[in-house]
């Protein structure tokens, strides 16, 4: 049996936002251990001069625990 945890994080990019979640899975991935899924559960643009500047989302990261 194993017992997994879920936290929230928050990551960003300015290109899309699928590298804002490549980026958010990968630095929780320095941290975290056993990490088995990543879901979005938020998603929003940072804009400035009415021009999209940065893709932002928040992640909810399940891992293992050991």
């Amino acid at each position: 049996m194993s017992v997994a945890k879920i936290t929230e994080i928050s990551a960003s990019s300015t290109k899309s936002f699928e590298d804002a979640v490549r980026n958010g899975v990968s630095r929780a991935n320095k941290t975290l251990n056993n990490i088995s899924s990543a879901w979005v559960a938020d998603q929003q643009v940072r804009v400035e001069d009415g021009k999209v500047t940065e893709y932002v989302v928040r992640l909810k990261i399940t891992f293992v625990l050991d």
